[in-house]
């Protein structure tokens, strides 16, 4: 019988190592060799140690049982579990471990099959992605997770090089705080391997919200701090997530992004998703304060930036077009806290290095958003899910209620309204001309003061409302809100209708010879 051990004394002289991700898994395993520990391996991990010239033991000679059913049974076995179950301060244990002839596991090297990647593939047959769902795999990370008083257990294999170090420097030991540590990532890392299999199974289903939502979050950053400076902060990436907001984004100068940062950069990308044209969205607050399409990046960003010029100081700009040297000449004369780009020539990047508190941004992301991906907002102690608000009506499915029809370019003027309008805070209210916003009200608690507020913004611009749209998140409860717009030049409304008073509003348009379109679906914002 082995002698009684005291947690945090245990030397590693056995390690087990079965890896799906063999990145740096023959040189850690030359390493623990090198230490005198011995080596127990699985499939293809031990031929592929094998072949590197390492000495190793196969699991069937450990436990004396064959790898059967094409290695779908292999580890699960109680000589292996007892091996690293067992409490070696128990003197029971210790009992039974030599009457059964069981050997200890001192540490497991495991990672699991690719799961995720496999559901992510398109194309990805049902059978093939069930075939990678690991069993014996999360069951021996448990296992030695468990019992990290006694065991250590390795899933990353960014950690090798510091586990082989402290081995190398402890005499064959691993601290007890270190197999803690370990011990959590192990945890983590089962957890989150459970939620994907659970959220592919939830969504192979109908489209009913599933009464148990399991779901995995990986830090992308710390950030430089929260919405206030006295607040810490980190982005974390749905883990199963196809795409998100600093996917394939790379940082190209500039300050740390902070919360405030990172929270414009969404609002600014769901914006951008709208256009295919050369298009500026500026945000501010979350919220856009100015937003046009132009034949170039340049045309559309001056365009937007004249909707809201103090508002527009120190946002967040985004464009879906490459920024060139003229573009970035106009950006200098501003301040800006980020500026986000698919591309940045190199003269742009070199006057635009001029700004060092500047973030700049290269957005190298060409996914679109999976439109079955669910919606989530934070209240206390729990999570409100719905359906995102993807896509916008077609004008085939829109109504034209006023006896005067819309011109074409009435048309394309309410629609591109309509685009930004479903992405201004509630209650929202868009005006815009020559296919750019010159008056944004957001956020009021009454309708008709959000229209008051972007004609006030439009005239602060200096902008000429005669002929331009106007667009409403929801319908209008009375006449007076579009009768302001009206008498500050507005020809055409688009709006959801639905009102109890659709038909005041309706003859308060024809009153004045307007054109007025009702699209049947609102897009609150909250």
């Amino acid at each position: 019988m082995e002698a009684i051990v005291q947690p945090g004394e245990v030397r590693v002289q056995r390690a087990l190592i079965s890896v799906s991700d063999k990145t740096g898994v023959v040189e850690f395993a030359r390493g623990l060799a090198a230490l005198g520990i011995e080596l127990i391996s699985t499939g293809g991990t031990a031929t592929a140690l094998r072949e590197a010239g390492l000495e190793v033991r196969g699991i069937t000679d450990f436990t004396g049982f064959p790898e059967i059913m094409d290695g779908r049974v292999k580890t699960l076995h109680p000589k292996l579990y007892a091996g690293l179950l067992a409490l070696r301060d128990n003197e029971q244990h210790l009992a039974t471990a030599a009457e059964q002839e069981i050997e200890f596991v001192d540490l497991v090297c495991v990672n699991l099959y690719p799961f995720e990647a496999t559901a992510r593939r398109r194309g990805a047959a049902d059978h093939e992605v069930i075939e990678n769902i690991d069993i014996g795999g999360p069951t021996m990370i448990r296992a030695a997770a468990k019992n990290f008083a006694f065991s250590a257990v390795v899933v990353n294999p960014a950690s090798y090089d510091a586990v082989l170090q402290e081995l190398t420097d402890a005499q064959g030991k691993l601290s007890l705080g270190t197999r803690e540590s370990l011990a959590a990532e192990a945890f983590s890392y089962t957890a989150r391997y459970d939620s994907a299999i659970s959220r592919w199974f939830v969504e192979k289903q109908a489209d009913d919200f599933a009464p148990l939502m399991m779901t995995a979050y990986e830090k992308v950053t710390d950030l430089s701090y929260g919405e206030n400076p006295h607040q810490r902060a980190a982005y974390y990436a749905d883990s199963g997530a196809r795409m998100h907001v600093l996917s394939m984004v790379r940082q190209l100068g500039g300050k740390e992004l902070s919360f405030n940062n990172v929270l414009d950069l969404n609002s600014a990308r769901l914006l951008m998703e709208e256009f295919e044209l050369p298009a500026c969205v500026i945000i501010k607050h979350n919220t856009p304060c100015g937003v046009a399409v132009g034949g170039s990046v340049v045309e559309a960003y001056h365009a937007a930036f004249a909707c809201d010029p103090l508002s527009a100081f120190g946002g967040v700009i985004a464009v879906n077009k490459p920024v060139d040297k003229q573009f970035a000449e106009a950006l200098l004369k501003q301040f800006c806290e980020v500026i986000l780009a698919p591309h940045f020539t190199e003269e742009a990047l070199e006057l635009l290095a001029t700004k060092p508190n500047m973030r700049i941004l290269e957005d190298g992301e060409r996914r679109r958003q999976n439109i079955a991906e669910r919606d989530y907002k934070r209240v206390m102690g729990g999570l409100l899910v719905q359906d995102r608000d993807m896509g916008l009506e077609d004008r085939t499915e829109m109504q034209v209620v006023t006896a005067r029809k819309p011109s074409e370019a009435e048309w394309g003027e309410m629609l591109f309204a309509w685009k930004v309008c479903k992405h201004v805070r509630s209650n929202a209210i868009v005006l815009s001309n020559d296919l750019a916003s010159v008056g944004i009200g957001a956020g009021q608690m009454s309708r008709v003061d959000s229209v008051r507020l972007a004609i006030e913004k439009a005239g602060i611009a200096g902008s000429a409302l005669h002929g331009a749209a106007m667009a409403s998140d929801a319908f209008f409860p009375f006449p007076d809100g579009p009768q302001l717009g009206i008498d500050a030049g507005i020809t055409a409304i688009i709006q959801p209708g639905g009102s109890k008073r659709d038909h005041e509003v309706v003859e308060a348009a024809d009153a004045a010879g307007i054109s007025m379109v009702f699209t049947h679906r609102r897009h609150f914002k909250h």
